[in-house]
């Protein structure tokens, strides 16, 4: 195959939340033996769960599944508080990764109902997120998929308040946010849109190349809701072609002309780079950057902490201070793509 340019999204590929993750279960399984367990797939990619499993990770939906004792963390989307309660009676080292962006929405959440709200959550049944964030206050949120569900409250009694999965394209939601505001004129909602900022920024990108190219290859799983969700822009932004692909092989044969590519928050660069090899463009490749925010976290504050406690072992064991550039070289040491490239530590 031979197109004949590739317009290149960036940013693509892993956001923040998902770096963050990757990284804080490689920490893990450089500090434990194996077996250690996590709770839910880490991200949704499969290659990306493949790599952790070849190392000795292993996947759980069950925390009562996690022998006493064994080091667990919980995945990036989020976990409902008994989840976490029950994994930390466990008795090993829990590690929460969740999205601080995650984080956010559980807190408004909570306040919500403390304050006598009905918070109609907009989110996909089923999806780990969803189900972490309604279990924060499961007596005073509805989930909300369609204006029917919408329809159903509209007798509520009280305030109302708007809230939405993170990963959700704002195409796939704002006819169900026009209509809440129509439906409760009083309806409260955050001053900033709950999508975060890695998904805006994903969304903008391709926004800008999308009616350009003959065809948009959107790179991620199928369960990933917001590579779904970019595949959704896509089309909303003029695509006449849009191909949810795992990676270059399932890229259709027939691609001609200028082609857009972007990779969903959960998708390795390298499954990027197979795809731009198999595209093989005539012109080459053009990067389109448009950035709404930077995106960066720290690791897990309970890993932070792990490690000093380990650091501080080795500073009596060998006599030698830890160095003072400690937490930055637990912050950027490596990048989740170069854990990725390696099988083993």
């Amino acid at each position: 195959m031979s197109v004949d340019r590739v317009l290149l999204a960036a940013p693509r590929g892993f956001c923040a939340g998902v770096e963050k993750a990757i990284k804080a279960l490689d920490w893990m399984t450089r500090v434990f033996e194996a077996p250690v367990y996590c709770y839910h797939e880490i991200v949704h990619n499969q290659f990306v769960v493949n790599h952790f499993t070849s190392l000795g990770v292993v996947f759980v939906n069950d925390v009562a599944d996690v022998p006493r004792g064994a080091p667990v963390m919980l995945s990036a989307h989020g976990s409902p508080p008994q989840v976490i309660d029950a994994a930390r009676r466990g008795g090993g080292t829990v590690i929460d990764a969740v999205c601080p962006l995650v984080t956010k929405v559980h807190h408004e959440l909570k306040v919500r109902a403390r304050k006598g709200y009905t918070v109609l959550y907009v989110g996909h049944e089923g999806h780990e997120e969803a189900v972490g964030t309604m279990a924060v206050a499961p007596d005073s949120v509805h989930l909300i998929e369609s204006i029917e569900d919408i329809e159903k409250l509209r007798g509520l009694n009280g305030p109302v308040a708007l809230l939405s999965q993170t990963t959700l394209s704002l195409d796939e939601w704002q006819h169900l946010r026009d209509y809440a505001q129509m439906t409760f004129p009083e309806i409260w909602m955050p001053n900033r849109s709950d999508l975060c900022f890695a998904t805006t920024n994903r969304q903008a990108a391709l926004r800008s190349i999308a009616a350009d190219a003959d065809a948009v290859v959107v790179i991620g799983s199928a369960n990933s809701s917001n590579t779904v969700a970019l595949a959704t822009v896509a089309s909303a932004s003029g695509a006449q072609r849009v191909f949810r692909v795992n990676g270059a092989r399932d890229l259709p044969e027939d691609l001609t002309g200028t082609v857009a590519v972007t990779a969903g928050a959960s998708a390795p660069e390298s499954l990027v780079n197979e795809v731009l090899d198999a595209l093989d463009p005539r012109e080459g490749v053009s990067v389109h950057t448009v950035t709404v925010e930077d995106e960066y976290f720290p690791p897990p504050p309970e890993l932070r902490e792990t490690l000093r406690t380990l650091a501080a072992l080795l500073d009596v064991c060998l006599g030698t201070p830890r160095p003072s550039t400690f937490d930055a070289t637990l912050d950027r040491d490596f990048t989740a793509a170069q854990v990725l490239a390696t099988s083993g530590h």
